[in-house]
């Protein structure tokens, strides 16, 4: 396929862009900068929001359209969140009216808010930050909008990220940044709550075979579909980079909004890829 990466140089563009390449598509990473995209890929230097109605003709009339350009991902209650909501609207808008067949866009856990349990496409939302209340309402206008045009949308769940962790904002960041100071403990939380973990290069294999295949669409949670304790997964990567830095549980409260367990259903995501590998032999 022809694919048009938006967000392309961002911590998700760059590993899924290397994934399309990686799969023989052809692919086109929009962003400000380019920030060490794999060379294979062209590049344009485009603000998507600053263009009018023949944005879809201008990145070249692609076959799929992965929106991944997000200011402030990591911030969850920065005031970008609602500042672009009507724009991401409005750009993915013109991509549909104008003909582009397929339209995938990265969505969020924290679309859904608090919940105990496994997250499915029918689990209730009810975001608990700026940042969930973003995606939330262009996941509900988006999918409202295409109901009757002709036009595949994937929305790609996302839940804990890690793996390249000097470019995110994660813990697992701030942990590396911990022990290259020397610092011998890290203020943690009780560690007791249980999230769904994927690394970013399974995220992003996971991101581009489900935008780049028609029969399974809408909803996808792009995950592990397995809790683990956050605890047991930061003691874990302490152990695998072989940091000397210790953990101080019960420096931080945990926070209102967080489940004491909470990952993805991962049933439809699993079946894209039994699919995909069945198709390759």
């Amino acid at each position: 396929m022809k694919v048009v990466v938006t967000g392309a140089s961002g911590y998700m563009g760059r590993h899924v862009v290397q994934k399309l390449l990686d799969q023989g598509h052809e692919v086109l990473g929009v962003d400000f900068v380019n920030n060490g995209l794999d060379p294979r890929a062209k590049f344009k230097k485009i603000d998507i929001f600053s263009k009018g109605e023949d944005i879809y003709q201008e990145l070249g009339r692609p076959d799929l359209c992965i929106h991944l350009a997000w200011k402030d991902g990591f911030v969850h209650n920065s005031d970008a969140h609602m500042a672009y909501l009507s724009s991401h609207f409005e750009f993915m808008r013109k991509m549909i009216d104008s003909g582009c067949p397929r339209l995938a866009c990265m969505g969020t856990m924290h679309e859904v808010g608090y919940w105990e349990g496994a997250i499915d496409e029918d689990t209730p939302c009810n975001p608990l930050s700026l940042y969930g209340v973003a995606k939330n309402a262009l996941r509900q206008a988006i999918l409202l909008y295409a109901k009757d045009k002709s036009v595949n949308i994937y929305w790609l769940r996302a839940y804990y990220i890690l793996g390249d962790d000097m470019k995110n904002n994660s813990i697992f960041h701030k942990l590396l940044i911990a022990d290259d100071e020397g610092k011998e403990w890290f203020p943690f939380t009780s560690g007791k709550n249980k999230y769904d973990f994927i690394n970013v290069e399974d995220l992003a294999e996971m991101i581009s075979l489900a935008s780049t295949q028609d029969e399974i669409t809408g909803i996808i949670n792009v995950c592990s579909g397995v809790p683990v304790s956050l605890g047991e997964r930061v003691e874990s990567f302490i152990k695998e980079h072989d940091l000397h830095i210790r953990l101080k549980y019960g420096a931080y409260p945990d926070r209102a909004y967080d489940s004491p367990v909470i990952y993805g259903d991962n049933t439809k995501i699993n079946q894209i890829m039994r699919n995909y590998r069945k198709r390759q032999g």
